[in-house]
């Protein structure tokens, strides 16, 4: 179950929202092993000074659409799939809502099963056996 927070510049219409929503959602399906009905995402709009970020550093450079993607996965992901998830997101969000490239930065970070909660206060830990609660 990842957790999208994508990040961007204020001032973007619904659609492009949506679009942006989508295809980062599209990506994660199809590159990434997520589950279509898996979807939990966060949209930051900022204001210009409150989304810094360097327009030349390595893949720039980088216009004012800058969008920082930051994926927090409950489970290790391969480099291979790590990889195909950059390509996918990045066509995807060239396509529509047109996003170029260079201005599309991912983060993914993973955690373990203990450090989500999906409600009532309980931890998302696998249930232990039995026997191996008594060692």
């Amino acid at each position: 179950m990842p957790l999208a927070r994508i990040s961007l510049r204020r001032g973007r219409s619904p659609a492009f929202l949506k679009a942006l929503s989508d295809n980062v959602h599209r990506a994660l399906v199809e590159a990434f092993e997520v589950p279509p009905d898996d979807r939990f995402q966060i949209i930051h709009q900022h204001e210009p000074e409150e989304l810094i970020f360097d327009r030349h550093y390595l893949c720039g450079p980088r216009s004012d659409n800058y969008v920082l993607v930051c994926i927090t996965a409950g489970r290790h992901r391969t480099s291979a799939v790590k990889q195909a998830f950059y390509r996918r997101l990045a066509e995807l969000l060239a396509d529509a809502p047109g996003i170029q490239p260079e201005d599309v930065m991912v983060v993914v970070n993973t955690t373990e099963a203990e450090d989500w909660s999906f409600g009532r206060g309980i931890a998302a830990v696998p249930k232990v056996s039995i026997q191996e609660e008594s060692r």
